[in-house]
């Protein structure tokens, strides 16, 4: 069977950030037996969910990327829920909320999909992701295709064990519990409310929080400190409200981006002697000075 595959495609509008060139091939698998099939044939392929914690290379990108859109499945039997790596949080939220199945309410608010929530470990409001994993589908070059359950799995705060064992999410098991469905919607509609003052919508394009909260202080408020919220590079800028997200105001490109968070990482540096480290990823391999940045940020 072939897979799905766009050659020269143009990612950026696939994007919350709304920033990314052309990348040259694109695989769309629409099951995990697909999905396995093309990483055993690219064995080191980027894998990109709902590009909504990732700055794609305005340059693009030369390689191959598997996307995981199509990876959309949802499966309920009593209050065990599988859902596919490529199911958007919000989606799966609010088909929780149809089933009265409570303990995804916090997912209503994330733009992102169940393969990078489960890979990061992703919370809000007192809810975070391992509170109600069962165990995991992964696929890894070392152990292949293999469950693992929620006690192996690492978790922590924004993390697990996936990046550091090179593990791809390919489904997740949940088990939820019942709760009416009046109460479950009116707790998916305070954490939205929640989200709308706390953090700009995608109606103003970004990638959510770009810096991980260090163990002492919460970024947004080092960051602020420092005076993060006058700066402007390019179309990028510090969102005037939390100084923790970087909101593309002018047609911004990914070097705008990667300089403006170089600038405000530094000065916090400088002042409190913490190096913060970047919560979103970013996909390029084009340009000598982003992958220069890219490797100044990211050194701890």
């Amino acid at each position: 069977m072939s897979e799905s595959v766009e050659k020269d495609f143009d990612i950026k509008n696939y994007t919350t950030f709304k920033i990314g060139g052309v990348i040259d091939e694109v695989f769309f698998p629409e099951s995990v037996e697909e999905f396995v099939r093309i990483l055993q044939k690219y064995p080191n392929i980027p894998v990109l969910g709902n590009l909504s914690n990732t700055l794609v290379s305005s340059f693009g990108y030369n390689g191959k990327v598997i996307l995981t859109t199509k990876m959309n499945k949802i499966s309920v039997e009593g209050t065990t829920v599988t859902a596919d790596c490529g199911v958007k949080g919000p989606k799966l939220a609010q088909e929780m909320c149809k089933c009265a199945l409570s303990g995804l309410e916090f997912m209503i608010g994330f733009p992102g999909s169940v393969g990078g929530e489960v890979y990061m470990n992703a919370s809000a409001n007192g809810q975070c992701v391992s509170d109600k994993i069962v165990s995991v589908l992964c696929y890894s070059r070392k152990m292949g295709l293999t469950t693992i359950k929620k006690d192996q799995m690492g978790f922590d705060y924004r993390t697990s064990r996936c990046e550091k064992d090179g593990l791809i999410v390919l489904s997740a098991e949940f088990e939820l519990e019942q709760r009416p469905q009046e109460q479950i919607q009116k707790q998916m509609e305070e954490n939205l409310d929640f989200r709308r003052k706390h953090q700009p919508s995608l109606a103003l394009p970004n990638c959510g929080s770009v810096f991980k909260n260090p163990m002492c202080n919460p970024a947004g408020r080092l960051l602020e400190s420092v005076g993060a919220k006058e700066i402007m590079i390019g179309g990028a800028r510090v969102w005037r409200n939390h100084s923790n997200f970087i909101v593309n105001v002018d047609n911004a490109k990914s070097l705008d981006v990667l300089y403006l968070m170089s600038e405000i990482k530094s000065r916090v540096a400088q002042m409190y002697n913490i190096k913060l480290e970047p919560e979103i990823k970013f996909l390029g391999n084009k340009n000598k000075e982003e992958i220069k940045l890219w490797q100044k940020l990211t050194q701890k």
